[in-house]
């Protein structure tokens, strides 16, 4: 054998060593697919690579198959675990998350209270459920002011809400009743009186995209996000903030029970909620920040679930997020049964 092709051999051999080893040191994030994923990526995967050295690798699902995995699953498939805040809660109820050690994460003196979810998970970033519509598809007597707006006789059969999650209609009809989420059974004649205006329920993100995208549901119950997302594609879709406020959403995160880079989890978190990455997650997904200290432009401070100050967080209506974990498959039984048939 040459020397030289000795050496070829060589590089080779340090080159798949390198790689084995980064493969072997890579954090693993368990996320949503798609946008959410590159979300993720962008704003807080590639700045903690930038800083440690370390790879980040991705495992996706939806959330409820991700929480089923994890809790058959004999060893953890992730280091850090992103989920909903009420989803969030099933998991630490079966002891799948580590308890924080806040001392760990410095920036976490900037993460306002309400995105203080649990001593087990805590936000990313938040958004709102609210009325989002296409004002060339509904009748311009109807202004959206109040969320009693959308038991409109003019909106017959042209509404929109998830089937998966009905705990902002249920919390809302209760709202309007006089009672609370906690007290949601003084909402449901309420509920069932809008049955007439729904005109479907859509299932995942991109079937309620294509719903108010084609005009079949003109008027959603809309995840912020998702309508940012559309209008950015050219869809003409308004957002709407009732004076009751919109439904408050908390996207978190968490140290997955028995992870063997713990310390490298809490150097990802408190990336993700430094400054600088906060700022460009509203940037990129016109998300909330869930840092007091983030840069938010004066163009997007102006949209609605985007917030800026403490009055704003305090104004949305907060369904809290332990009830909602214990009470949304009981809604969304009720909710089948009572308005979706």
């Amino acid at each position: 054998m040459t020397i030289r092709k000795l050496l070829a051999l060589c590089a080779l051999s340090a080159t798949l060593g390198s790689t084995a080893a980064w493969a072997q040191e890579a954090l693993v994030v368990s996320t949503w697919g798609g946008s959410f994923r590159d979300l993720i990526d962008e704003s807080i995967g590639k700045e903690f690579t930038r800083q440690t050295g370390v790879p980040v690798k991705y495992i996706t699902g939806g959330t409820i198959d991700r929480l089923n995995k994890a809790k058959l699953a004999s060893k953890p498939e992730s280091d850090v675990t992103f989920t909903t805040s009420h989803v969030g809660w099933l998991y630490a109820n079966g002891n799948l998350f580590e308890k924080l050690d806040t001392s760990k994460i410095p920036n976490y003196k900037h993460l306002v209270e309400r995105a203080r979810i649990s001593p087990y998970h805590i936000g990313s970033w938040a958004y709102v459920y609210t009325i989002g519509y296409r004002a060339d598809l509904v009748p311009p007597s109807v202004k959206f002011d109040s969320w009693n707006d959308l038991w409109s006789p003019a909106l017959k059969g042209k509404i929109g809400v998830p089937d998966f999650d009905p705990s902002h209609v249920v919390a809302v009809s209760a709202m309007l009743s006089g009672g609370d989420a906690q007290s949601w059974e003084k909402g449901q004649d309420k509920l069932k009186a809008l049955k007439p205006n729904f005109k479907a329920f859509y299932t995942n993100d991109a079937n309620a995209q294509q719903l108010i995208a084609t005009g079949e549901t003109p008027v959603q119950v809309i995840l912020s996000i998702n309508a940012y997302h559309m209008i950015s594609q050219g869809v003409p879709v308004k957002l709407a903030t009732p004076r009751e406020g919109a439904v408050l959403g908390i996207d978190t995160m968490a140290i997955t029970k028995g992870s063997t880079k713990a310390d490298l989890a809490y150097k990802f978190m408190n990336i993700a909620l430094s400054p600088e990455v906060q700022s460009k997650i509203v940037a990129l997904k016109k998300a909330s920040p869930v840092v007091d200290d983030a840069k938010v432009s004066p163009e997007d401070a102006r949209l609605p679930g985007v917030f800026t100050t403490k009055e704003q967080w305090d104004k949305a209506i907060l369904v809290d997020h332990k009830l909602r974990a214990e009470k949304t498959a009981e809604w969304r039984k009720w909710f089948t049964e009572n308005v979706m048939n």
